[in-house]
């Protein structure tokens, strides 16, 4: 038999039945749209998540202040030593530091004449918009500190800086961040959110008077960014040799940016397959639907498998016709979804423009692939069933 007649004969069989293989079709296409709509929401969450994080750089190292796993009266009297704005400077002095950010968090009301927000407000030093690869709408970041003082300056995010002063050029006036009196020294660009985080909408002060302000004996981390001739491990390496010397012992963590991106997207890989799972589900649905239409199908049309077999088609041939039979059903399915999600997707974009979603030729070809696997696998035993009959006992039943 020949692939032509092979062709000629599926195509016939499904036709003749168009209610029934409609049926089926959408089953398939059901699952695969639910599959390929699902990871493609999961890849867009993990790529919006990789790449707020991969701004700021991947070659940082982050350091915490943190007690020792002690136990005993020791234990308990011990305490850590705050990492100070002094451990900050002499980490920018280790050979490969590119820069050091000191950070110290917290909200506060910020006010300009009779416009008033409660913010959130960081303290940092000068390196934090080289480090975070900060661009200027107006003026310039926080200037390098003087003999251990910063002028009381302050860096409005653009959101902040648009809501306190409108389209007036805020860079000179002065406001009162948490009681304090600041000049505004510059706006910054809009930078986006970080996990939720508007970074538009923070007052950036001077590490020192965030200090004061919030009444804190030491920072809450350090990021330390590296040149890429230093390998990580050794970088990270040299950083708490430094710490342990000043601190007289290890009582802080240090993290990688590269280390915990990873473990990121090891994490959010492993919900996007979960998700995918769940849409599994509909297409076992399908999968289910083709068994039963496929072993329907090989109980009516006996009378022609013992004719075929009678005029001399081998069983391997039977069982290729019923095969390519339910793959094509289930491809047919397949293309169906496919398009469906990328008119899901159209929409959902036009509607609803922040949903991160990923749907590129990949995912559309692995899509395909699971459909014709769905189709082979549920057409496998029918067809193996209808390959055995012998031709005599065929056209008998019949």
């Amino acid at each position: 038999m020949r692939w032509r007649d092979c062709l000629g004969l599926c195509g016939s069989a499904l036709s003749s039945q168009p209610t029934r293989s409609l049926l089926t079709l959408l089953g398939v296409a059901i699952g695969i749209a639910a599959v390929a709509l699902l990871t493609a929401m999961g890849e867009g969450v993990r790529s919006r998540v990789l790449d707020s994080f991969a701004q700021f750089g991947t070659r940082v190292v982050t350091v915490r202040p943190g007690t020792l796993p002690t136990g005993g009266i020791g234990g308990i009297l011990a305490s850590a030593r705050p990492l100070t704005i002094a451990d900050a400077d002499a980490l920018g002095r280790l050979p490969h530091a590119e820069a050091v950010v000191p950070i110290i968090q917290g909200n506060g009301d910020i006010q300009a004449g009779v416009r008033q927000r409660r913010v959130d407000i960081l303290g940092s030093g000068s390196q934090l918009a080289a480090a975070w690869r900060v661009r200027m709408a107006q003026g310039q970041f926080l200037p390098p500190s003087r003999d251990g003082r910063t002028p009381p300056y302050v860096v409005l995010g653009s959101k902040l800086g648009e809501e306190l002063f409108g389209s007036a050029n805020p860079v000179g006036q002065r406001v009162r961040v948490g009681g304090m009196s600041f000049r505004v020294i510059g706006v910054m660009a809009s930078k986006g959110n970080l996990l939720g985080f508007d970074l538009d909408d923070i007052a950036y002060i001077p590490v020192d008077w965030a200090e004061n302000l919030f009444n804190r004996e030491g920072l809450v981390k350090v990021h330390v960014l590296f040149d890429d001739s230093a390998p990580a491990e050794a970088f990270a390496a040299a950083v708490r040799r430094l710490l342990v010397e000043r601190h007289g012992r290890e009582d802080f963590r240090l993290t990688s940016q590269s280390d915990l991106l990873g473990s990121l997207n090891r994490i959010l890989a492993t919900l996007t397959l979960g998700i995918a799972a769940l849409g599994g589900i509909s297409l076992l649905v399908g999968a289910v639907g083709i068994l039963t239409i496929m072993t329907t199908t090989v109980g009516e049309r006996t009378a022609e498998i013992g004719l075929l077999r009678a005029v001399g088609a081998a069983p391997r041939q039977v069982l290729a016709l019923f095969l390519v039979e339910a793959t094509l059903l289930s491809l047919l399915g397949g293309v169906l979804g496919v398009a469906v999600v990328f008119m899901l997707v159209g929409l959902l974009r036009w509607t609803v423009p922040g949903l991160p979603l990923s749907l590129d030729l990949p995912l559309v070809l692995l899509a395909l692939l699971l459909s014709a696997m769905v189709g082979i696998g549920a057409g496998l035993a029918p067809a193996r069933r209808a390959a055995k009959l012998h031709p005599v006992d065929a056209l008998r039943l019949e």
